[in-house]
């Protein structure tokens, strides 16, 4: 089976790294390839690495309607027997080019999804109507957790056609024994310049003004001057969190990595990992964390409201206000302070196990395919 994923681009992101995961633990009979229709970042070039081919249709923008008879000839040359979109604009299109080109079996994943909200845009009548018109020409939407289930059934897509399958984590990347785990936090609080008996807060995600960083700098005001924050990832608003630490005078405790691929090695080198979003449909980040042995404070994470609480116990739900999550910190530190062996895997963790999270999708293409 020939299997064409279809993503707006390939930029480090919950979506784009769950493409990458996907692919390499479906089964050998589904190949599969991969078109960003802009902006064939990271995601790409490890995708390239691992053998898949990366296709690039260079598209100028959402409105560049040329991109779509080219995206058709892509689709119709390949001769794939399954076309899954991901993310809305390639939704849009890809749904379309794979129905003009012939394609019967078109899933789409929908990654980021609130009532009001679709990836960080305001839901106006025509966003809402074009996504409607598109998920009409697809077989089947995959919802990533209840919540974007829900909230597609809201909208008017029938539950019929809503299949429920969440996100994965390569809970392997995370298990390690202990002395290399310890000699990993090591290296990388050398490398990050985090004194030796500091206590580091970690963050982990873009840095947008969704994923509410900005509380978790003004927490590290209020912690003792041992405390460190250390936020993993790129994104606009990386100035404006180095300038309010500048206001605080806590810049010298904040470490900003950028852009990483060696996460799982980062998260070693925490000893808790904070996440104040309030807009997540799953939660990834969180479930990341656990899968570390870090104890994990957060203020939403579908992912775990939908078990129950026995599966994640070291993990706890708080306000996403500075307030709260100095309090949580304090109390955490106070209970755990110099403690850097990781906690055992919770229930949650093998819940969401990538291998179980693929071997679902693969029974769905091979349905699919089989219509």
């Amino acid at each position: 089976m020939r299997v064409l994923h279809i993503v707006t681009g390939l930029a480090s992101g919950g979506a784009e790294r769950q493409i990458q995961l996907l692919i390499r633990h479906l089964p050998a009979h589904q190949q599969c390839e991969v078109v960003a229709l802009t902006n064939p970042g990271t995601v790409a070039t490890a995708l390239r690495a691992d053998g898949v081919t990366v296709h690039h249709l260079g598209m100028r923008g959402n409105r560049d309607l040329s991109a779509l008879p080219r995206l058709v000839r892509l689709v119709r040359s390949g001769r794939y027997d399954l076309v899954h979109t991901h993310l809305y604009r390639a939704q849009l299109y890809g749904r379309l080019a794979a129905r003009l080109a012939g394609v019967r079996a078109v899933v789409s994943t929908e990654h980021s999804l609130h009532a009001g909200v679709i990836e960080g845009r305001t839901v106006t009548r025509g966003v809402k109507g074009l996504y409607l018109a598109a998920e009409r020409l697809g077989s089947t939407t995959v919802a990533v957790s209840r919540q974007v289930a829900q909230t597609l059934h809201s909208w008017g897509v029938p539950p019929g056609r809503v299949e429920l399958i969440p996100n994965g984590i390569d809970t392997a990347r995370f298990r390690r024994p202990a002395a290399d785990r310890a000699a990993v936090r090591r290296r990388l609080r050398a490398e990050l310049g985090l004194p030796e008996q500091s206590w580091v807060i970690g963050g982990v995600g873009r840095l947008v003004p969704g994923k509410r960083f900005e509380v978790l700098v003004d927490a590290l005001a209020e912690l003792d001057p041992a405390s460190r924050l250390v936020l993993v990832g790129a994104g606009p608003e990386r100035a404006a969190l180095e300038r309010r630490a500048v206001e605080l005078g806590v810049r010298e405790r904040l470490v900003l990595t950028g852009e990483r691929e060696d996460v799982p090695d980062l998260l070693a080198a925490l000893d808790v990992l904070a996440a104040p979003s309030t807009a997540e449909t799953f939660g990834l980040g969180v479930l990341e964390g656990l899968a570390a042995g870090l104890p994990v404070r957060h203020s939403a994470c579908p992912a775990l409201d939908e078990l129950p609480p026995s599966a994640a116990p070291q993990a706890r739900r708080i306000p996403s206000e500075a307030a709260a999550y100095a309090a949580a910190l304090r109390d955490l530190r106070h209970l755990n302070d110099h403690t850097a062996d990781p906690l055992p895997h919770p229930p949650a963790v093998g819940h969401y196990d990538i291998a179980r999270v693929a071997a679902d999708l693969s029974a769905l293409y091979d349905r699919l395919a089989r219509a």
